[in-house]
């Protein structure tokens, strides 16, 4: 008996030691604004500068309508993942997983969040190295328009280099500073792209009439629309986890400073979400291009300055949607296959990581249009709905309670938005197709 004591002393601290040592369980001492911009991170990607075009596919009353609505039911759902953070007494669900596990059990919870946070994080990693390659080269032809051209890849490559280093900070506190660096970023092209719109003045000739001439083909624009702004509420797959790096008691549970955090990153959204959209739109109409910087093209420095924004913010972006993977891969690892904690191991694994997204970037240079088809699977699901369906199976409302109806209206517009945007997304891969070329 007290043999069985001993090693279960022996065994609590050998976890401990292990928690202590995984990325985002090792630290949990943040503050609530470190929350923000972690947030505001996630939240704002480079997808924020496409809202104009998809907008155009839209129209101005359902487009302002699906952005309104995306960002007030994208607020509720993270409200509810917060609130759920700590629903177990005496447990913290630090991992999206987990509280998929707390819903619907252990095998099935991990069967039904996994797969899904997986696609969006690894997806985004992909669009986040290819975006800032892409952004790199618009940069160098924008402060250097007689250059030679120099191929796409090695400015993925150039930037991906970047990461074989920032892989290598531990946790969610370490990357506090670039994710900080990088929300400033994302807030300050997303200002450029709205007011230089602005100060050029309404486009000639301005058309807000749908794009296509038929109405089927503004049907299925209208679905991949849908994605776009999908994609754009993408910060839910790491709310957990940036949550679990936050400290806890009775007296103050880490809800508290969480929501401030979150609060505080959604305003920030709303006020880079709404104008570039609207403004870009308003300016340009359905001429707008699916990257408003390309629509902007002048002055050259101001369009060289917000592409440099968008490398910043897309290296912070990529290490805030890689931590939950290493963590799953260095848990996996420890914990089931029992390696030994230890930076050999962590350099493995994230060097691994990166060479791997770094690759498919370089191989796919069109992935970002792919993520439109694959990501309808995902992104709607962990951010729009699935919230809510834990909701109902942890928290129990009463049925046909205010919170009942909410949830349910809230699944329905989640299963809507993940049927009709892939839709949308396959018929833009088969238009763009004949120009996708591979290592470009």
């Amino acid at each position: 008996m007290e043999n069985d004591e001993s090693f279960k002393d022996r065994r609590t601290a050998e976890e401990k030691a292990i928690d202590d040592w995984l990325p985002i369980t090792s630290e949990r001492n943040a503050k609530w604004y470190y929350s923000a911009f972690h947030n505001v991170t996630a939240m704002v990607g480079a997808g924020v500068l496409s809202l104009p075009y998809a907008l155009s596919e839209l129209g101005w009353g359902p487009g302002v309508v699906v952005l309104a609505l995306s960002w007030l039911i994208t607020l509720y759902t993270l409200w509810q993942m917060v609130e759920m953070h700590e629903i177990i007494p005496g447990k913290r669900l630090d991992r999206y997983h987990e509280l998929g596990q707390a819903a619907f059990g252990e095998k099935l919870g991990l069967w039904i969040v996994v797969p899904q946070q997986l696609i969006v994080e690894v997806g985004t990693c992909i669009v986040y190295m290819v975006t800032g390659g892409k952004s790199l080269q618009k940069f160098q032809q924008s402060v250097c328009p007689t250059c030679k051209p120099i191929k796409t890849s090695y400015f993925i490559l150039i930037f991906g280099s970047v990461h074989f280093v920032l892989c290598l900070l531990p946790n969610f506190n370490s990357i506090s500073g670039v994710s900080l660096a990088a929300a400033v970023m994302s807030i300050s092209y997303s200002c450029i792209a709205w007011i230089a719109s602005l100060m050029k003045g309404i486009h000639q000739d301005v058309d807000y009439s749908y794009r296509d001439k038929t109405t089927g083909g503004n049907v299925l624009n209208f679905f991949s629309a849908l994605g776009d702004v999908a994609f754009a509420y993408a910060g839910h797959n790491v709310v957990l986890e940036i949550q679990a790096t936050i400290p806890s008691t009775p007296q103050m549970p880490s809800k508290k400073p969480m929501w401030k955090g979150v609060i505080v990153a959604y305003i920030v959204v709303a006020l880079c979400y709404f104008p570039v959209a609207v403004v870009g739109y308003y300016i340009f109409g359905n001429s707008v291009d699916d990257n408003i910087l390309i629509t902007l093209e002048k002055p050259n420095w101001l369009v060289a300055t917000a592409n440099l924004f968008v490398v910043v913010h897309v290296i912070g972006g990529y290490q805030i949607f890689s931590m939950p993977v290493y963590d799953m891969v260095e848990t996996f690892l420890v914990k089931h296959l029992k390696f030994r904690p230890c930076t050999q191991l962590r350099m493995v694994v994230r060097f691994t990581y990166v060479g791997f997204t770094l690759f498919v970037a370089i191989a796919f240079p069109f992935f970002g249009g792919l993520l439109g088809f694959f990501g309808g699977f995902a992104l709607a699901p962990t951010s729009y709905y699935l919230p809510c369906i834990i909701w109902l199976i942890l928290v129990k409302p009463r049925r046909f309670s205010t919170s009942w109806w909410i949830n349910w209206i809230c699944i329905v517009f989640g299963v809507l938005l993940m049927i009709l945007a892939p839709i949308g997304g396959l018929k833009t891969i088969i238009a763009s197709s004949k120009n996708y070329k591979f290592f470009a």
